[in-house]
Formats: structure tokens, C-alpha cells, sequence
């Protein structure tokens, strides 16, 4: 460990953040992200997780948001996102602020 930052990913997604000095670890599936994930909340303030990870383990990441750390956040992957991403960081922005401000729309 060499950072306060970390990055769960497949393969060669989390490649170029390896490179940024972020600390990355690989996932191939579902089991793998939950374990990764858990072992990594324990030392970590923030983690990026790939979308595709995310989205399968997405129950474990909302208990572990009910938490002030790690922030956990979802990135497109290597090869482009499904819209999970976006999904979350809206629901996180209306949540904390009580307004769409990525898509400027008052909540009701």
C-alpha cells in the first residue's frame, strides 16, 4: 500500500492509474470485488471501482457508504461505461446538495 487511494478493476482497466501512483487491485468477477473491496475499506479513504464491478456488488456498496469512509466511487472502465456511473454520482449529488446539479434539475 502506498497511498490513501485505491482503484478495484479488471485487467487492464486500472492500468493507467497504477501509473498515476494510485494503488491498483484487480477483480475478474463478482466474489473477487466483494472480498477486494472489504479488505481494502479497512485501510483506504477512497476507492475507485470500475462500473461493471460496482454494479454487481452494489448492495455492499451502499452499507459501506452508511460509513464517512472509504468513499466509494464507480468509473467507466476501460471499455466505456453502461451509465452506472453516472446513475450513482447523480443519486450522491441530489442526496448531498438536494438538487440535479449535474443535470439541473430542482428535486422535488
Amino acid at each position: 500500500m502506498t497511498g490513501e487511494i485505491a482503484i478495484i478493476g479488471k485487467g487492464e482497466s486500472v492500468l493507467a492509474f497504477k501509473a498515476g501512483g494510485i494503488d491498483a487491485y484487480y477483480a475478474d468477477d463478482e466474489k473477487q470485488a466483494r472480498e477486494t473491496l472489504r479488505r481494502l475499506a479497512k485501510t483506504y479513504k477512497v476507492i475507485f471501482i470500475t462500473e461493471d464491478l460496482a454494479e454487481q456488488i452494489d448492495d455492499l456498496i451502499k452499507r459501506m457508504l452508511e460509513q464517512p469512509y472509504p468513499a466509494i466511487v464507480p468509473l467507466p472502465s476501460g471499455g466505456g461505461g453502461n451509465g452506472y456511473a453516472n446513475a450513482k454520482m447523480k443519486q450522491y449529488a441530489e442526496m448531498a446538495l438536494g438538487a440535479d446539479v449535474l443535470f439541473g434539475n430542482e428535486k422535488k
